[in-house]
């Protein structure tokens, strides 16, 4: 049962309603987790702020996907383990085999994967990697930029995290089993 509630789209006023309703305008619904992040037009335009500047990141949407799942299941967050993995398969197009691998910050392309090792670095360390972790990340060819961006995509990532854990949001994707890999 959910500890913080989920605010139904068509009974909420004000700021809250109005992102709702661009929400339900883009995706044919609105997600537990932005329902829940309605509580406060704050939380809930903030999100929405930084995922949208991540839409437009160098890094790409295929990898924001991967990345999402690597953090979900380092932060073992049922919520967006489900929501990204149906994502990344059904609006993003990424296969079946690189969804799994991702899950443990592995992937069969090795640039994605060194992306998908920082990440998961980033999130153990808590932002205290190595320099040869930066190291490591630029040899397989991101730039500053996109070393930014995929830190940027991993705070993006831990906050969604803790916030669906803190708030044992009702999982509305299909459900997905995490693994275990920090």
């Amino acid at each position: 049962m959910a500890r913080i509630n989920a605010l139904s789209p068509d009974a909420t006023t004000g700021k809250s309603k109005e992102m709702f309703d661009a929400i339900q305008g883009k995706l044919g619904m609105v997600p537990n987790m932005m329902r829940t992040m309605g509580n406060s037009p704050a939380v809930l335009n903030g999100y929405l702020s930084l995922s949208g500047a991540l839409n437009e990141s160098s890094i790409g949407g295929k990898l924001n996907e991967l990345i999402a799942l690597t953090v979900a299941n380092a932060n073992g967050c049922d919520y967006c383990n489900a929501a990204h993995t149906y994502i990344g398969e059904k609006l993003v197009g990424i296969d079946v085999v690189s969804i799994d691998a991702a899950r443990f910050g592995q992937s069969k392309d090795a640039k994605i994967e060194a992306a998908l090792i920082f990440a998961k670095e980033v999130v153990a360390t808590r932002g205290q990697v190595a320099s040869s972790d930066i190291e490591d990340v630029k040899a397989a060819g991101y730039d500053d930029a996109q070393v930014a961006e995929i830190v940027a995509a991993v705070a993006l990532n831990i906050f969604t995290n803790y916030f669906n854990n803190v708030a044992e949001t009702v999982v509305d994707f299909p459900k997905v089993t995490l693994v275990n890999q920090i």
